[in-house]
């Protein structure tokens, strides 16, 4: 999706499904036409010029409150502005919630967010005192989200484009992983830390993180981040 819309889309809850609205032009329109034959694709009157920010509303996560550049944060929060222009989101979604949720709660050290997506994650702990902090993604229009976001933040973020099943991961006390089950399983063995906060996946789904002590789970609308340990 993002190779095919960079200027960005959104994920939206369906039921058990998840809708993706890509935000894009006629043109964009007709190359999905042309990848998805049997999608249905229903495209916005009007154009996206401000329907496509109603997708990216603020959230409020401990003491962060997490939103877009034409959003004004209120007093007595920490903001973190992501500007979805190219990558996955500001931050709204359940997993991510999660992941910060633990994230208040860790003692603060170095951190490595892998898959890093817009960079909220690897932001947010920057924001909240963590250090150093990295961020690692396989696509260079995430990479590049994450080092305008942190430069956007004031914060020192250590970006860097890398696949996280093939190329040597730095090493940090805290891991965040939001990704697939699949990716989570993989990467078990390549993570070099003593904490590791995973999500990306449905709580009814276990997540398979072999080396590792489970210590704690939070839920929240069907979906489920976990807290572990090094053993």
């Amino acid at each position: 999706m993002l190779e095919l819309f960079p200027e960005g889309f959104a994920e939206e809850a369906c039921g058990d499904a998840v809708e993706l609205v890509a935000f894009t032009d006629e043109a964009g329109v007709s190359r999905l036409r042309e990848t998805f034959r049997y999608v249905e694709i229903a495209p916005v009157a009007g154009g996206w010029d401000e329907e496509w920010k109603r997708f990216h509303i603020p959230v409020i996560v401990g003491s962060l409150w997490i939103g877009p550049p034409w959003e004004q944060p209120p007093g007595g929060l920490t903001p973190v502005v992501i500007d979805p222009g190219r990558a996955f989101g500001t931050g709204g979604h359940p997993t991510t919630i999660l992941c910060l949720e633990f994230l208040h709660e860790l003692e603060r050290s170095s951190v490595l967010d892998v898959g890093c997506g817009s960079g909220v994650l690897a932001i947010s702990a920057a924001r909240l005192g963590f250090a150093p902090v990295f961020a690692v993604d396989s696509a260079e229009a995430a990479a590049d989200a994450t080092r305008r976001g942190a430069a956007l933040n004031g914060v020192e973020v250590d970006v860097r484009r890398a696949d996280a099943l093939v190329d040597a991961l730095p090493g940090a006390d805290v891991v965040l992983a939001n990704l697939a089950l699949r990716t989570l399983g993989a990467l078990a063995s390549k993570l070099d830390c003593r904490l590791a906060v995973t999500s990306g996946y449905y709580a009814r789904e276990p997540p398979p993180l072999t080396g590792f002590r489970h210590l704690g789970r939070r839920s929240r609308e069907e979906w489920a981040a976990d807290l572990f340990s090094r053993e």
